[in-house]
C-alpha cells in the first residue's frame, strides 16, 4: 500500500507552529508562579531570619514595602486555577500564612506578643487569628482559616506546625527561605528534625519526653502520647522508649524578635 504524505501550505505550517508555541507558553506561564512568585518572600527571609531562627523585625521594617507588594500580588492568584501540584499549593498557603502573620506584627510593631494585637473590623475588633488579614484571589482569609480549613483539613500533615510562623518565641525556628513545592517534604522534615532535636523546645531522653506544648494544643493531629512518641522517633537521634513519660513544656508567646522582647503567655490563647 502506498502511503500519502500530506504537505501543508507554508502559511498554515507557520500558523500551527505559532499556536503550539503559544499553548506551551501558556502552560509555562500558568505553572511559573509556583516556582518564581515566592522569590520576594524568600529574599526577605534570607535577609532577616537570624542564625537561631528568630526574625529581625526592625530590619524587616526597612523593607516593609517589599512585603506589602508581595502580599498585594496574591490578590491576583487563585491557587485552584494554577495547575499546581498538591505540594505547590500547600507551600503556597504556608508562605501566605507566614507572610500575613509577619505583616500583621510589622503593622503593630513594637509589641511584646502577637496576641496583644486587635484588628479593627466592622462592628468592633478581632484577634489576630480570627481577623481577615490577607486577600488571595479576591477572597479574604484569617490566619485560622488558612491553618484549619486549608492546611489541616485538606492536607492533614502535622509537620506544618513546625513551619508556620506564629510570631512566638516557642515556635519552631524559622526556615530562612520560602517553602517550595518541589522539595516541600524535605523542608518539612528538616524543620521537624531541627525543632525536635533542639533542647530549647523539646527535652528528650529515652525514659522521659518533655515536649513542646504544640503537641498538646494540636493533639487531634499528633494523636495519643504513644503516637507522639512514634512521631518523635522518626526524627530524633536517640529514640524515646514507648514506655517513656510524656510531659508538655510551657509555651512562650513572647515575640520571636531577635532581641527577645516580651513575656510568656499560655498556648491556650491561640
Amino acid at each position: 500500500m502506498r502511503s500519502h504524505l500530506i504537505v501543508l501550505p507554508r502559511p498554515l505550517v507557520l500558523l500551527v507552529g505559532f499556536l503550539l508555541l503559544m499553548a506551551a507558553s501558556g502552560r509555562a506561564a500558568q505553572s511559573q508562579p509556583a516556582v518564581h512568585m515566592q522569590q520576594p518572600w524568600s529574599t526577605l527571609l534570607r535577609h532577616h531570619v537570624t542564625p537561631d531562627g528568630r526574625l529581625d523585625y526592625e530590619g524587616l521594617l526597612e523593607e516593609e514595602d517589599v512585603l506589602y507588594n508581595y502580599l498585594q500580588s496574591l490578590r491576583k492568584i487563585k491557587p485552584a486555577e494554577q495547575g499546581w501540584t498538591a505540594d505547590d499549593t500547600k507551600a503556597f498557603w504556608l508562605n501566605t500564612y507566614n507572610a500575613a502573620a509577619t505583616n500583621l506584627v510589622l503593622e503593630n510593631y513594637p509589641i511584646a506578643s502577637i496576641n496583644d494585637i486587635r484588628v479593627k473590623v466592622v462592628g468592633g475588633y478581632k484577634s489576630p487569628w480570627e481577623a481577615p488579614v490577607v486577600n488571595v484571589g479576591g477572597q479574604s482569609y484569617s490566619l485560622n482559616q488558612i491553618e484549619r480549613e486549608i492546611l489541616r483539613d485538606q492536607y492533614q500533615d502535622a509537620r506544618v506546625h513546625f513551619a508556620l510562623m506564629y510570631g512566638a518565641a516557642s515556635q519552631a525556628p524559622i526556615l530562612a527561605e520560602a517553602y517550595d513545592g518541589s522539595r516541600l517534604s524535605q523542608q518539612l522534615d528538616e524543620q521537624t528534625r531541627r525543632f525536635l532535636n533542639d533542647s530549647a523546645f523539646n527535652q528528650l531522653t529515652p525514659q522521659h519526653a518533655q515536649v513542646s506544648a504544640l503537641f498538646q494544643s494540636y493533639a487531634a493531629e499528633f494523636g495519643s502520647e504513644a503516637q507522639i512518641i512514634d512521631f518523635i522517633n522518626r526524627y530524633v537521634s536517640v529514640p524515646v522508649l514507648p514506655t517513656a513519660n510524656v510531659e508538655y513544656l510551657s509555651f512562650s508567646w513572647a515575640l520571636n524578635n531577635r532581641t527577645g522582647l516580651g513575656t510568656s503567655q499560655a498556648l491556650g490563647r491561640h
